[in-house]
């Protein structure tokens, strides 16, 4: 049975920021969005459920992990990656492929694609724009990614251009095998990669080449991987108006409130990154006015909860005291609690960018966030 056209539609623009929402097999996603990230099947220290609630429309799952444990092949017997992690809503699997330049050992890379060792037991693979485009069929995700080759920044340009001119060659070849496997007819959708390091020429040249390809969505990658947000921002502002207006865009592990903040600034929709959870996990909070280091012996007797204006009980119904005893004393309610107000606060700033770009005053919301930031919390932050 053929789905439902995987489909974006454009609501609204304010400047170069966009509002839109994009039509999965699982639902709606209301853009700019964040996509908490669900390395192996799992928002780590949150249920499904708190997740869906603070206003996630979409998760992210990771093919390197999930193909090492518990394999695509098992996941597909038991139902496909919605059901064995209990998420009816949109998923998005990555390629797997910068996993694979970073954690894997002994990696070898050619033509056909990577060779590499399992970080867990040694055991050898190999990852091909094929192979990565079946594993993410087998998870049944409604976003996929092509394998491209993810180099760190800074690069020399001859380094960045054969790997943008190997990740073309790689996207053709992911969305034959996407094709074959019937993404298109489950309502699944393919997102190419641009690629081209640091180099404007080749960034523009990379994402004109991938508009050519009839790909659902476009991502920008190998971006906050080591260069100045100053050269991160740049690139964005070269390179999204060389992709095509009618299909979302994606700015891979990316990142901080800022970086978010100023990337759909300058026209970016999508957005996924570890930062929130990994830093709940770490004692860090995510507030209106900025971070708050719970590690710091200034909030052992401070009654203030972390937002008192705030929709989630973890921000409004807790206590700083409260929440720095529980991370000295290395509770595991402290990453449950430190990881819900992270991720509620920054839903809670994608709903106030969506509602800003619709109501046409994205420029002034952008403008009042910053103000907060800087203006910071009524007692010195860590």
């Amino acid at each position: 049975m053929t789905a439902k056209p995987f489909s974006f539609r454009l609501i609204a623009t304010d400047g170069a920021a966009r509002r839109g929402e994009i039509e999965t097999p699982h639902g709606l996603v209301r853009t700019p969005a964040f996509m908490p990230v669900g390395t192996q099947a799992t928002v780590k220290a949150m249920y499904p459920d708190q997740v869906r609630a603070l206003g996630s429309d979409v998760v992210l799952g990771n093919t390197y992990h999930l193909m090492l444990r518990p394999t695509a092949e098992r996941v597909a017997r038991l139902g496909g990656l919605h059901r064995f992690m209990n998420w009816p809503h949109t998923i998005l699997t990555d390629s797997g492929g910068f996993q694979v330049m970073s954690l894997a050992q002994l990696r070898k890379l050619d033509e056909t694609g990577v060779r590499f060792q399992s970080h867990i037991d040694g055991q050898k693979y190999h990852l091909t724009p094929e192979r990565s485009i079946e594993i993410q069929g087998l998870l049944g995700s409604d976003i996929q990614m092509q394998l491209d080759e993810c180099i760190g920044l800074p690069a020399p340009r001859e380094e960045a251009q054969r790997a943008m001119e190997l990740s073309l060659r790689w996207a053709e070849r992911s969305r034959a095998q996407f094709e074959a496997m019937g993404g298109p007819a489950k309502g699944q959708g393919l997102y190419g990669i641009v690629q081209g390091g640091d180099v404007a020429e080749l960034r523009i040249a990379s994402a004109r080449a991938l508009a050519d390809m009839p790909f659902e969505g476009y991502s920008v990658g190998g971006l906050a991987v080591g260069e100045p947000q100053d050269v991160m921002l740049k690139m964005l502002e070269i390179t999204t108006p060389a992709m095509p207006v009618d299909k979302p865009r994606y700015l891979m592990g990316v990142g901080t409130p800022e970086d978010i903040l100023e990337s759909v600034t300058r026209g970016i929709d999508q957005f996924d990154c570890v930062m929130p959870t990994r830093a709940g996990r770490h004692g860090l909070a995510y507030t209106r006015y900025g971070k708050v280091n719970l590690k710091n012996a200034r909030h052992a007797d401070d009654p203030r909860p972390l937002d008192e204006t705030s929709d989630c009980p973890a921000a409004r119904d807790y206590s700083r005291a409260y929440l720095h005893h529980l991370v000295k004393a290395g509770e595991g309610l402290a990453a449950m609690l430190l990881t819900w107000n992270n991720l509620a606060y920054y839903q809670h700033l994608m709903q106030g960018m969506r509602d800003a770009i619709e109501a046409g005053t994205f420029q002034d919301f952008r403008a009042a966030v910053k103000a907060d930031w800087v203006r910071g919390d009524i007692a010195p932050l860590g």
